[in-house]
């Protein structure tokens, strides 16, 4: 006889659980006290492709250090190094 075809059911299989990667502070991990709004390229990590800071949930800074880089971005968008709004920044 033929072998059995391999079935495309997936739901039968046990779902596997993803580990969650731990957040942490990259400012108390690396030991930065100063959040400069001069550094564009940092800063552009802390935002999504519309140029919106993100949240503490997502980047997980403390709200300490989420305070200031929320400054530093607005500072720098003030003095044009970054975008308001934009469509694809990254």
């Amino acid at each position: 006889m033929a072998a059995p075809v391999q079935s495309e059911i997936r739901y039968l299989n046990p779902l596997s659980v993803d580990v969650k990667k731990k957040k942490y502070c990259r400012f108390k991990k690396l030991g930065i006290k100063y959040v400069d709004y001069k550094d564009a390229e940092f800063l552009k990590k802390f935002l999504n492709e519309q140029g919106k800071i993100l949240p503490r949930r997502l980047t997980g800074t403390s709200q300490k250090f989420q305070k200031k880089v929320a400054q530093a971005v607005k500072r720098a968008r003030h003095l044009a190094l970054l975008p308001f709004v934009t469509d694809m920044m990254k």
